[in-house]
């Protein structure tokens, strides 16, 4: 992946793309955003970086196609209390927990991969040694034949060696 991507944001409202010398929609920089690409725009005019205000406006566009972003009483609040508040949980917490969260789902993930790859026998799993894993309880429990359980859809072996001599000939 390439360094940072400058784009510059002309007064007509449209972005600039310097690498590829066009013209980019915002739905475009959202698909570089989404694809790893670290994008700084910069207001043509006043040479002011706006990408804060550009991936703010990007989010409100999903938000706005998808009528939710956060809820309203968190809206509610955000108002209320103002930017200090706002400015403080987003720069302390809030990236620090998708951080964290991102970082178990891709180790989760990763486990996961090499338990299938593996063919692991998840019968014989514990998941209370898990640590911040053990959550998979209700997860495995989707799959009870992989833990050694019964499938509630499938007959036991019995009822279909049952049924299979019934329906074979003499």
């Amino acid at each position: 992946m390439a360094g940072r991507l400058i784009l510059k944001k002309y007064p007509n409202r449209r972005l600039y793309d310097t690498e590829q010398s066009s013209y980019v929609t915002l739905t475009q920089v959202a698909e570089m955003v989404k694809q790893g690409r670290e994008i700084q725009v910069i207001d043509a005019k006043t040479e002011e970086d706006v990408t804060a205000f550009i991936l703010s406006q990007i989010i409100m566009e999903e938000a706005r196609n998808r009528n939710n972003l956060l809820p309203v009483s968190l809206l509610h609040l955000i108002i209320q209390y103002g930017e200090n508040v706002l400015n403080e949980f987003f720069e302390k917490y809030l990236e620090l927990a998708i951080n964290n969260y991102l970082a178990y789902r891709k180790a989760y993930e990763e486990q996961f991969k090499k338990w299938l790859e593996m063919g692991m026998d998840l019968s014989t799993f514990n998941p209370q040694k898990m640590g911040p894993f053990a959550g998979i309880n209700s997860f495995l429990d989707l799959f009870p034949q992989a833990r050694g359980g019964k499938n509630p859809d499938e007959p036991d072996r019995a009822d279909r060696a049952d049924r299979t001599d019934k329906t074979a000939g003499p």
